[in-house]
């Protein structure tokens, strides 16, 4: 009986450190949730795995340490009535410290913007892995402070005692009254905090089922090969073919002698740019034409060459000039810290952020500049949570590039937002297949008749928006295609 006590005692505070770990995980889970998702997270960082192998050890480190800390403040508090407060300081800075750490490092933060830091992990030499590594190290702290106490404790008479009355004295031979009550009243904190871990497992499993890293875990087969219901007469390929067509996309949109002047500034070095399709395969002729002489023809855009073509476009968006980038969020300390400027490596600089708003590339009256500067405003990306006038990720620059050349070019409102579209929908097919399915299933709307202002609204189009509004409904409905081919932040 006594050693049956002993045995309830060590899993009643093995469950107290369960309890605490995943409280932890949701918490860390949902600061991610605000700005992106797992998902985004590995798309976004599978170029640099040590990043993400750091960024898993550290978070999943804090998480366990965070649980055996509680255990053991709770042992102290139970046993030796102890509660040292100051010792628990590391938790508490490792708990703020990971949440502010908690997001993707090419995707902003609602969090870190709170505190006057708008490029989110961007801004840390370390892409945050510091805020990580000092989360892990504060969650540490107590562990030190408690084996000193402990040690304390352990040796006071009045700790002896304690201790040796919640062991159990081995040495009596009878089961006593007390002990048969303690075990009962042990079993009783048992079933409760089982209960409490089964409920927070439950809220855990709810969240992490909107992040499409997991779908598959819950979705049958044939969910994942494109289980479709509700489109009429259309099949899954004639959506897809809808929004991002075998063909391509013909745009109303010509690069012109944009690439030429970016040359001529060393915005885009024409060797480091050939240098990295030689290791992929080769640059079409077309694109080695595109580098030595202007472009008049209308951009055709297709999945082989919608790559190349952020690639042209991303520099194009970070160093035309325009007035309104003079209020861009960009325009700060943190210049030199974001994706789209730390991410630009295919210039005569090492670092983009030195080409920012420097050069008329594209000639723009105040009008079309106010046209341009309006429609980036509302159009969004779900790579990322902020719009394309925040231009901090490779994406959100090359639709800004690509609409100070549609309003130079006299395209209209609407035309841009179109155009805006199909660039969107062959970067991240994927998610705009998705939406138009929903649109389809839920809203009875046709891809060729949804609205494109409304379809890139943050509502739909940035990461948060396309989780909530998008995705969880098309889980609801069991019709969510497989995910693998959305595009990463990279050059």
């Amino acid at each position: 009986m006594c050693q049956q006590n002993l045995m309830l005692n060590k899993l009643f505070y093995i469950l107290i450190g369960i309890i605490a770990s995943l409280f932890l995980t949701i918490v860390f889970y949902y600061a991610l949730s605000l700005d992106s998702s797992i998902y985004t997270l590995i798309q976004n960082t599978k170029n640099a795995p040590l990043y993400l192998f750091f960024y898993g050890f550290f978070t999943f480190g804090a998480i366990v340490l965070f649980g055996i800390n509680i255990s053991f403040f709770t042992y102290k508090w139970i046993n030796f009535n102890f509660l040292k407060l100051k010792t628990q300081t590391g938790n508490g800075l490792g708990i703020v410290t990971g949440i502010f750490a908690s997001a993707c490092p090419i995707c902003g933060s609602t969090l870190l913007s709170l505190i006057g830091i708008t490029s989110g992990l961007a801004a840390f030499p370390f892409q945050g892995l510091e805020l990580k590594a000092l989360s892990f190290g504060f969650m540490a702290l107590p562990l030190i402070f408690s084996k000193k106490e402990f040690a304390n404790l352990i040796n006071s008479k009045n700790g002896n005692e304690s201790a040796h009355k919640t062991l159990c004295e081995d040495n009596c031979p009878e089961i006593t009254t007390k002990t048969q009550a303690q075990i009962k009243n042990i079993k009783s904190w048992l079933v409760f905090l089982l209960l409490i871990i089964i409920a927070l497992g439950n809220f855990g499993l709810k969240l992490l089922k909107s992040d499409p890293i997991f779908k598959n875990l819950y979705f049958s087969a044939s969910a994942n090969t494109a289980a479709f219901k509700n489109t009429g007469n259309l099949t899954s390929e004639e959506i897809k073919e809808k929004v991002i067509p075998e063909k391509g996309y013909q745009s109303k949109i010509a690069l012109n002698d944009s690439v030429l002047k970016m040359i001529k500034y060393g915005v885009l070095d024409p060797q480091k740019f050939e240098a990295i399709y030689t290791e992929r395969g080769g640059l079409p002729e077309k694109f080695k034409n595109i580098l030595k002489e202007p472009s008049y023809e209308k951009i055709t855009l297709n999945k082989e060459n919608s790559y190349i073509y952020i690639n042209l476009l991303w520099p194009l968006g970070i160093s035309n000039y325009m007035t309104a980038n003079l209020e861009s969020p960009l325009n700060g300390d943190d210049l030199f810290n974001f994706a789209s400027t730390g991410g630009w490596n295919l210039g005569k600089e090492e670092n983009g952020g030195a080409y920012f708003n420097k050069f008329k590339i594209v000639d723009l009256t105040p009008e079309q500049e106010t046209l341009a500067v309006k429609v980036a405003k509302n159009i969004y990306r779900p790579c990322c949570g902020n719009s394309a006038f925040f231009q901090d990720c490779n994406h959100g620059s090359a639709i800004l590039g690509l609409l100070e050349l549609g309003a130079a070019q006299g395209l209209n409102e609407n035309e841009l937002y179109r155009e805006a579209l199909a660039f969107n929908s062959f970067w991240f097919p994927d998610t705009y297949l998705q939406i138009a399915l929903y649109f389809k299933n839920a809203e009875n709307i046709d891809w060729q008749n949804i609205d494109p202002k409304m379809v890139l609204s943050k509502e739909y189009s940035s990461s948060y928006g396309f989780k909530q509004n998008v995705y969880q409904k098309l889980k609801d409905l069991n019709i969510l295609p497989q995910n693998n081919s959305n595009t990463g932040c990279g050059v």
